[in-house]
């Protein structure tokens, strides 16, 4: 596949060979030449671990330090105050029964994450292969399902990003925007890299974390050196 003249520009500024140190990467994205858009920075990282078993999940949720460049919508499931709080906090959608055959009749998807409180869960379920394909589900361990609503859409809506293994492995996270320059962009990195060492499971044995690449939505990957 021919590469646009932008993207052989930018793999000029990469030695593919090397392992950089991470500020070092975010420095080469911040002189890569700009695209008509602000690009999002995609950080890859492939652990020593087999999704394929229980105990060896990665999975969970960090906040930001420069949150993620993007305005994410908010959906709440709730009922009652629980509504009425979802609506102060400032929620995007605020429903409940009414919104399964929007969700599912309609192809209604016009927001980002889904916030419900427990006693909505029975409602959700019936979305499940709607919403599950998506990686929508509200979830216990990524703090979406939650009667604390306002903390949930206050987390979310300041940068909370959630992190999850795919099936080879690899966990791929958007984290920030090429705007933000090389040192905010080593922050969110550096802390995102902090909760996946930490989230580390008992059961994974040998090398953790076996590489590590950022790239810009439309750039060549780095690949980071990392201990």
């Amino acid at each position: 596949m021919k590469q646009g003249k932008r993207y052989v520009e930018s793999a000029k500024l990469v030695d593919s060979t090397k392992l950089y140190e991470a500020k070092e990467a975010f420095e080469i994205i911040e002189k890569m030449p700009k695209s008509k858009f602000d690009e999002t920075v995609e950080l890859h990282v492939r652990l020593g671990v087999d999704s394929k078993h229980a105990d060896q999940q990665v999975r969970g949720t960090v906040v930001l330090p420069h949150g993620t460049g993007k305005s994410l919508r908010v959906l709440v499931f709730a009922k009652g105050d629980k509504a009425k709080e979802a609506e102060e906090a400032g929620a995007d959608f605020v429903g409940a029964e009414e919104l399964v055959p929007k969700i599912e009749k309609e192809n209604w998807f016009e927001y980002d994450v889904i916030v419900a409180t427990p006693d909505m869960m029975g409602i959700i379920g019936r979305l499940g292969k709607v919403l599950g394909p998506k990686g929508l589900m509200p979830n216990p361990k990524s703090g979406t399902v939650t009667m604390d609503v306002k903390k949930a859409i206050a987390e979310i809506k300041s940068g909370k990003v959630e992190y999850r293994l795919d099936k080879t492995n690899i966990i791929h996270l958007g984290f920030g925007k090429v705007s933000f320059g090389a040192e905010k962009l080593a922050e969110n990195y550096q802390t995102i890299i902090d909760a996946i060492i930490k989230a580390k499971p008992a059961a994974a044995k040998g090398q953790y974390i076996k590489s590590v690449a950022v790239t810009t939505t439309m750039g060549p990957s780095v690949h980071i050196n990392q201990k």
